[in-house]
């Protein structure tokens, strides 16, 4: 039976993060004498509040890690159409890193390693930085809905940990994320449910309060009862299929004891493709493709990418705050 323990925030984060920690039994999943990576969401320079994963879930979890004995990395990785750098300040992580004495790792600029995997669904060799190789992942997820995956969580936060050229992997995208957890699998889950994102996520969508916060030592199941408190069934959900068929954890009901209550709530609203997305998934599958993709013809698609996303942060992102603060 896989455990995922879901523990009440609404008294404060640092106590549920403990409490949800050392009731999931970190101490078992995570061996001493190595380096922990803490690898949160930051896929969003613009870092608004329930799009990325809370700085408050993090110092929560590194004080509960360290409070352990171990030696703490923060790690995340620059995509095509943001810089993890800005997100790092923005999103706050970097005071955090700074509060509590810990390296901050840019995966983007680290040496990687090449890594097989048998029996892959989508990608048999994968460059990976090297230093996953030589530390303990936990991976810190903020849940929310996502327009290619249904959610995004524990599993599809290592999507991170591909290089900067991932967005290639779009249309082979629950296949990869079963992939890349094989290559680089998470030792421990703490999920921030805290201020999640209902609606089109990973970027565009709603923030939703749910004031929760999860951990579990198997990422699948993790996800599992993620998608059961948004309301999604996590049997129609593939990426969770993927990763349960590579052995990577369960999604199944029966398999996995949840302690704590599982709040009664309205289902959360399905992400759909933003403006951004559809162009890109229509183009993927156009025969031109390669005429888009492996042109200079790309960095100006980017930066029409990036301008849609500034656009919607001046017209929707004061709206985003007031709901976010419950104004």
């Amino acid at each position: 039976m896989s455990l995922v323990v879901v523990a009440d925030a609404r008294r404060g984060i640092r106590e549920a993060v403990r409490q949800a920690m050392e009731r999931a039994r970190w101490q078992e999943a995570v061996p001493p004498g190595r380096p922990v990576l803490v690898k949160p969401n930051l896929g969003w320079d613009f870092a608004l509040p329930g799009s990325v994963t809370s700085a408050a879930v993090v110092e929560a979890v590194i004080e509960v890690l360290q409070d352990g004995g171990a030696a703490v990395k923060v790690v995340e990785a620059d995509q095509v159409l943001e810089s993890v750098e800005k997100a790092f300040v923005r999103s706050g992580m970097a005071g955090v890193c700074r509060r509590r004495g810990v390296e901050w790792v840019n995966l983007s600029l680290q040496e990687v390693v090449e890594v097989e995997i048998p029996g892959a669904f989508a990608l048999p060799r994968l460059s990976i930085p090297k230093i996953l190789r030589e530390g303990t992942l936990v991976t810190v997820p903020v849940l929310k809905t996502h327009d290619k995956t249904v959610i995004t969580g524990a599993l599809k936060n290592q999507w991170g940990l591909l290089p900067r050229s991932r967005h290639r992997h779009h249309l082979v995208v629950n296949e990869a994320i079963a992939d890349i957890n094989r290559a680089a699998p998470p030792a421990f889950g703490v999920m921030d449910a805290t201020l999640c994102m209902e609606g089109n996520g990973p970027k565009t969508g709603r923030p939703r309060r749910m004031d929760l916060v999860l951990a579990s030592a198997d990422p699948v199941a993790l996800d599992a009862v993620g998608a059961r408190i948004m309301g999604f069934d996590p049997a129609a959900i593939k990426h969770l299929e993927r990763a349960q068929a590579a052995g990577l954890g369960t999604r199944d009901a029966a398999a996995i004891t949840v302690e704590g209550t599982l709040p009664r709530a309205a289902p959360f609203r399905p992400a759909r493709h933003n403006f951004v997305s559809r162009i890109e998934l229509a183009l993927r599958h156009a025969p031109f493709a390669p005429l888009v993709f492996d042109t200079p013809l790309f960095s100006f698609m980017l930066w029409g990418a990036k301008g849609w996303y500034h656009a919607w942060r001046l017209l929707r992102g004061r709206a985003w705050l007031r709901a976010a603060k419950g104004e």
